[in-house]
């Protein structure tokens, strides 16, 4: 019976090593895997029924993805994997999802979740590599979210303050993304944008229909950035599933980013309304402490020798921190310059502050920094207080600022 059992399995299991859901390959990682608080969530529970799948014991497989069901009982992805289960029983299983009659369009969203969620799981990045983008974040920002759409996952990270702002890892989540995918760029084209934004209003769910699910918390897309770049659209959201639905495919959304409605209460306990860091990534980069430290070191000398210049009344000097393709409103270059030499020609001293300081590297193909701050500026006929963004663009080497205004 055993033997009849395992020759039933066996093509369920070469199936899902096909799609590289299978097997211990990531084992020989998980010494450098954070510890991560999201392992009640279900990757660790599927990772688990693969395993005993791969090791033939269908009984124990089967008794763990019950389990999921009572956890979860809309998780759709657990039904498929309870059917071929029982129907392993009787026949050799050829393919993922061997239900009759399933829609080939719905069997290829779940498994496609399946191959993210274990993916997501199983290969985290290693605890001594941070995110590109998390350069610095300003002192009361407590923590940043960063997506990794091609991996289908967000990452929470804590602004570790007693560790030099450190970003540190808490905990990542599975996510659902636009249906054709990434890099928005107009109004329906139900792609998600890649960038550096902040979430700017908590919507609570009393508020909002159903597809929503348990609230959402509204993007600053377009930024000055996408505007500038001639992207559209609007209305994108961190959000929650309707209650009828426990996960959505990994390509499901109008182009806001979609967490099952757990994960998305886990994760709203953490964030600050105008405050917290979204950044959303085809594919994260990662640096080494050390090249972290470097990267992060470089800018923050380039913005303090723009503030001193500012300081030093050399308006040449000062200018040469701006890009010729810099424009602020509808100001360019030449006109921001004429504009900062007619200024400086009146006075007699200038003392520039700069507080609350954060970096964030934006992705994409273009060395472009995002840095915003609290400016508190002070002349011998003017004082001023303000809170800006800078867009500072590396050309030939060097960083130059190509946008600024307020925040």
């Amino acid at each position: 019976m055993a033997a009849a059992r395992r020759r039933l399995l066996r093509p369920l299991a070469a199936c899902l090593l096909a799609v590289g859901l299978a097997g211990g390959a990531f084992a020989q990682n998980a010494a450098r895997q954070p510890a991560t608080l999201s392992d009640s969530a279900p990757e660790a529970q599927l990772n688990r029924i693969f395993e005993e799948i791969e090791a033939n014991r269908l009984g124990e497989a089967l008794q763990l993805t019950e389990g999921l069901l009572r956890q979860h009982p809309n998780y759709r992805l657990a039904h498929l994997i309870k059917g071929d289960l029982l129907l392993a029983r009787a026949r050799p299983i050829q393919s993922f999802g061997a239900v009759n009659g399933a829609p080939a369009d719905k069997i290829a969203d779940l498994r496609a979740e399946a191959f993210v969620r274990l993916k997501g799981y199983r290969e985290k990045p290693p605890t001594d590599y941070v995110p590109r983008y998390l350069l610095q974040m300003q002192p009361d920002q407590k923590h940043a979210i960063v997506v990794d759409t091609q991996r289908s996952r967000l990452y929470l990270y804590e602004n570790d303050v007693a560790n030099g702002g450190r970003p540190r890892f808490v905990a990542d989540y599975y996510i659902t993304q636009g249906k054709l995918g990434a890099e928005k760029l107009a109004e329906g084209d139900k792609k998600t944008p890649v960038g550096v934004y902040h979430v700017t209003a908590n919507l609570p769910r009393q508020k909002l229909t159903d597809l929503y699910g348990n609230g959402a918390f509204p993007i600053n897309y377009p930024n000055e950035w996408d505007r500038r770049q001639g992207r559209g659209g609007s209305g994108i959201w961190l959000h929650g599933t309707p209650s009828d639905t426990f996960a959505r495919p990994p390509r499901a959304s109008d182009g806001c980013v979609v967490l099952t409605n757990q994960d998305l209460d886990a994760v709203a306990k953490n964030l600050q309304v105008g405050l917290t860091p979204v950044i959303i990534s085809n594919s994260v980069e990662w640096l080494s402490l050390d090249d972290w430290h470097k990267e992060r070191d470089e800018l923050n000398q380039t913005i303090e020798a723009w503030r001193s210049d500012w300081e030093s009344l050399d308006t040449e000097r000062y200018l040469k921190h701006y890009s010729r393709r810099f424009k602020t409103g509808n100001a360019g270059f030449e006109q921001f310059a004429a504009q900062k030499r007619q200024v400086n020609a009146g006075k007699e001293w200038v003392k520039v502050r700069v507080d609350n300081l954060s970096v964030f590297r934006n992705p994409g193909n273009e060395e472009v920094v995002v840095v915003t701050f609290e400016q508190d500026y002070r002349s011998n006929n003017l004082n001023n207080q303000m809170k800006k963004r800078q867009y500072w663009l590396r050309e030939d080497g060097k960083w130059k600022i190509i946008y600024e205004g307020s925040a």
